[in-house]
């Protein structure tokens, strides 16, 4: 095995450099040297940069402002070696995966090894360094509030990424694990209130699980408003936290193309209901309440919607519930190629889809839409 290389560019500053002020110390991770040369020579005109390969043995000796990972997650190694390593990363205030073969699987299993933020594709010099810029990112760890905050999200996508793991996979899955995340949301809102929780899973998240996490949010905040009971509660927030696991069956893609899916794509969207439903209905602790979620959580009071088609009647309250929460946090999504629709013109589109929401819930949704 090829020694491994080690490159330091915090070398101490000396004259009239001393009283520049100290850089962000950056932490790189990297399969290979090629990858580890390149990396570091990005970072470190901007950054005080560490960097070490995933080979040798772990040399961090002090918590950086951020890690930057570059390897293949295909490879057992990498992993085993990311996880040696997780103690001292954790305590890093941002985790950025660099991953040049993204899949589900592979993007779940960085989030699991407890990314903050996951770049597929080839290196994009200038989005690395603004994330790794973000002054509301890599200012300051002594707020508190911002930690418990951001801990509050990563808690929930690791738990939708092992979740996605799994259904790719073929393994069990965690139904306790992803049902006390759900809490951690509920509780996280219940404190910081609805908005606090946008803003936060936004600048962490994108793609399907920045979906996934601001429909939990927004259907909890919903449930809160109504005053809901904790049985009910639970329930709906694991409802929301499973409702789009089918979409694991789906390419990236597909459920990331910008711009307006064709006949076929549209069709393959369409599976995952079903997909989710077959899933999680052979794992205990999955109620009824929760698979029926799951399997209609696209379907409309005036049967347009699927997979089943079903009319007014046949839609449970919980279902009613997460379709709102569903369609209004699609609407609020921040995209990166488009911009991210204000919460009014949202809500304004609810209340357009006469005949299909039933009226009086759109009508009580109004505050979590507008002023939660």
């Amino acid at each position: 095995m090829q020694n491994a290389r080690t490159i330091l560019s915090s070398a101490e500053p000396s004259g009239i450099r001393e009283k520049e002020p100290a850089r962000t110390f950056v932490h790189v991770l990297a399969d290979t040297s090629d990858k580890l040369t390149g990396l570091c020579s990005i970072l470190e005109e901007r950054f005080a940069v560490a960097g070490e390969r995933l080979d040798a043995q772990a040399k961090l000796s002090q918590v950086p402002s951020a890690v930057v990972v570059r390897a293949d997650l295909r490879e057992v190694g990498n992993i085993a070696a990311i996880k040696k390593r997780a103690g001292k990363l954790a305590k890093a205030k941002k985790r950025i995966f660099l991953l040049e073969h993204s899949s589900h699987v592979g993007i779940s299993q960085a989030y699991a090894l407890g990314a903050t933020l996951v770049l597929p594709g080839t290196i994009n010099r200038p989005r690395l360094l603004a994330a790794l810029s973000d002054p509301a990112d890599l200012s300051s760890v002594s707020s508190s509030e911002t930690a418990q905050s951001d801990n509050a999200v990563e808690t929930a996508a690791t738990a939708i990424a092992s979740m996605f793991t799994a259904v790719t996979l073929g393994q069990s899955l965690d139904v306790d694990g992803t049902k006390e995340a759900g809490r951690q949301i509920a509780d996280r809102i219940t404190e910081r209130g609805l908005s606090e929780w946008l803003t936060t899973v936004r600048r962490h998240h994108e793609g399907t699980y920045q979906h996934c996490l601001l429909v939990t949010g927004v259907a909890i905040d919903f449930g809160l408003s109504l005053g809901v009971g904790r049985a009910d509660l639970e329930r709906l927030y694991s409802a929301a936290m499973f409702h789009d696991i089918g979409k694991a069956q789906i390419p990236p893609a597909i459920l990331d193309k910008p711009g307006r899916l064709d006949d076929e794509e549209r069709a393959l969207i369409k599976t995952h209901p079903t997909a989710g439903y077959e899933f999680l209905r052979g794992h205990d602790g999955i109620s009824p309440e929760i698979l029926d979620a799951v399997r209609h959580h696209h379907e409309y009071l005036d049967g347009s919607g699927y997979p089943d088609a079903l009319c007014a009647e046949s839609i449970g309250d919980i279902v009613r519930i997460l379709t709102i929460s569903d369609i209004f946090a699609a609407l609020i999504e921040h995209r990166h190629y488009k911009p991210t629709m204000p919460r009014a013109e949202a809500y304004d589109i609810l209340r357009g889809m006469s005949g299909k929401l039933e009226k009086a819930l759109v009508n009580s949704f109004k505050p979590v839409a507008l002023t939660r």
